[in-house]
């Protein structure tokens, strides 16, 4: 049957997003730390207003605009301004060095860059070393952004176009060579949008994310689209908080006051929120907490559940949007909370050989989990060999070692990178750290492989203590902990870490993930290493 000849073809775009919750929800509030509130309705008008702002700056189809900014409305409003204007959306990573700051800048080659003062001396330091011109729209505290934008029209005219053009794009922030570019369609950013109101609404009662939820991210807004929440968020109409800097006392006090009940983060993010003295007098008990970026440890599971929160797991990564997996989210049991979980909806999740070959669904074998979904990048940015490699196969590799069960739900073990090869046997890094984490008196944990001549490999912890333990008697703990483990057949006596070092602070990549490469680097000034 052919369409009608005036039928409207619906492309999957950003702004399809917008269309009902600025008329459903148009009196909900977006709160932007320390003192904007925004109705629905107001935003949208702010959205028109800033693509006319950058209209007036020249900005048109296909040009690329960054944003260097803490997470506010104004970061939000951008989310959407911008890719519906048939613009790319360059979120830059403002936790970088400044030398990979300016290669992330000359290789992503955005047209003009937004960038709150905070971060103007790192591009007055960087902007010598920049390879074109470039646009630079300094907004002050803020208050030099509404200046900008608060003359403009309040009505753009939003064009329909290909649902396949680039609307965001940024980098990676691997431990290993330059970051990589990573870019994703309307199509992707609208199917993933769906995928992930899918996958984290339909468990039942309270469990997930829905519209009676109050949101507030934790994972930087230029960070994989804040995880693609903000858009979620949106798209349902619910109460948004966006916190600016991110100072621990002001996070819990804004918890509390706006009763935020469905947040997203690292687990460093949440363990440094639980330290404060001021999160033992503010009531967590409505607050549900997805943690994702690494595994979710055990000791900062029984610490968020002693504060009532309720803490599950997700799993992704910059090149899937991010959402590929989620725990159970009705569950109540730490170790169904803690899993890696079920594939959302539209994801194809395998674990495979090296020769792509399936590995048993027995909850035992392991291999490398790889995943085709509609929201994968599909390749990094002038970046051939690594995109090959990535889709490797024609299944885009994560780089992650699991298992599945037989109801389908899977289990991260460690990293390719990570695994521990040491005589004979993979030692996972991650069962270590889960071990070293529920002792008391340990506050961050890693496990390492370091070189060894004879074994290949052998395990080092690094930890992070508490202020005030006894550092032998902890270490006496740990290692007593991981020989249990060891007796009880659970790991190979070849876990048992040659070496336990007590660290100030574990070194972290811009994103909060723990830094391996620099631990490694860090620990061969060591040579008590045992042979």
């Amino acid at each position: 049957m052919l369409p009608a000849s005036n039928a409207y073809d619906f492309p999957l775009l950003i702004k399809h997003l917008l269309t009902n919750a600025s008329r459903a929800h148009a009196r909900q509030e977006i709160v932007s730390h320390p003192n904007t509130r925004l109705s629905y309705e107001t935003f949208e008008r702010r959205v028109h207003q800033l693509a006319h702002s950058l209209n007036n700056c020249g900005i048109e189809d296909a040009m690329r605009v960054g944003v260097m900014d803490w997470d506010s409305n104004r970061y939000l409003e951008c989310f959407f301004a911008v890719p519906m204007m048939g613009a790319t959306l360059f979120t830059i990573n403002v936790r970088l060095s400044p030398a990979q700051l300016l290669y992330t800048i000359n290789h992503g080659a955005p047209d003009l860059i937004i960038v709150h003062r905070d971060f103007m001396p790192l591009i007055d330091e960087i902007k010598s070393g920049f390879e074109r011109d470039i646009t630079i729209i300094p907004i002050g505290d803020g208050d030099g952004y509404e200046a900008w934008i608060g003359k403009a029209a309040d009505r753009f005219d939003f064009p329909d176009f290909e649902e396949a053009r680039t609307a965001t794009l940024f980098y990676t922030t691997g431990t290993t060579g330059n970051p990589k570019g990573v870019s994703y369609s309307h199509r992707q950013l609208v199917l993933h949008t769906l995928g992930l109101l899918v996958g984290f609404g339909v468990w039942p009662g309270d469990a997930g994310f829905h519209r009676g939820d109050v949101y507030m991210p934790l994972t930087p807004l230029f960070h994989v689209h804040g995880w693609g929440f903000p858009y979620a968020a949106t798209m349902l109409g619910v109460k948004q908080v966006y916190s600016g800097r991110y100072d621990p006392d002001s996070l819990l006090r804004l918890i509390a006051d706006e009763g935020v009940t469905f947040s997203h983060c690292v687990p460093t993010i949440l363990s440094m929120l639980l330290e404060r003295p001021s999160a033992a007098h503010i009531d967590l008990n409505r607050w549900k907490v997805i943690i994702g970026g690494a595994a979710l440890p055990r000791g900062l599971q029984d610490r968020a559940a002693e504060a009532g929160i309720c803490l599950h797991a997700a799993y992704g990564m910059s090149e899937t949007c991010p959402f590929l997996t989620v725990a159970d989210l009705s569950s109540d049991d730490p170790q169904i909370q803690a899993q890696t979980g079920f594939a959302g909806p539209l994801i194809d999740l395998r674990v495979v050989t090296p020769d792509m070959e399936d590995v048993p669904h027995d909850g035992e074998a392991i291999g490398e989990v790889v995943a085709r979904a509609p929201w994968l990048t599909q390749a990094y940015l002038d970046n051939a060999q690594a995109s090959d490699a990535l889709w490797s196969g024609g299944y885009l590799h994560t780089g992650d070692v699991g298992y599945m069960r037989e109801d389908g739900s899977v289990q991260i073990t460690d990293r390719l990178k990570d695994v521990i090869k040491t005589g004979g046997e993979w030692v996972s890094s991650l069962a270590l750290e889960n071990i070293a984490s529920s002792c008391n008196g340990i506050e961050d944990v890693a496990a390492i492989g370091m070189p060894h001549e004879k074994w290949g490999e052998r395990p080092v912890l690094l930890a992070q203590a508490a202020k005030g333990a006894n550092l032998e008697d902890l270490r006496t703990s740990v290692l007593r902990a991981v020989q249990s483990q060891v007796d009880a057949g659970a790991l190979s006596k070849w876990a048992m870490p040659d070496l336990l070092l007590f660290v100030d602070q574990l070194p972290k990549t811009s994103v909060g993930k723990l830094d391996k490469k620099q631990m490694r680097e860090d620990v061969l000034k060591y040579s008590d290493i045992k042979s």
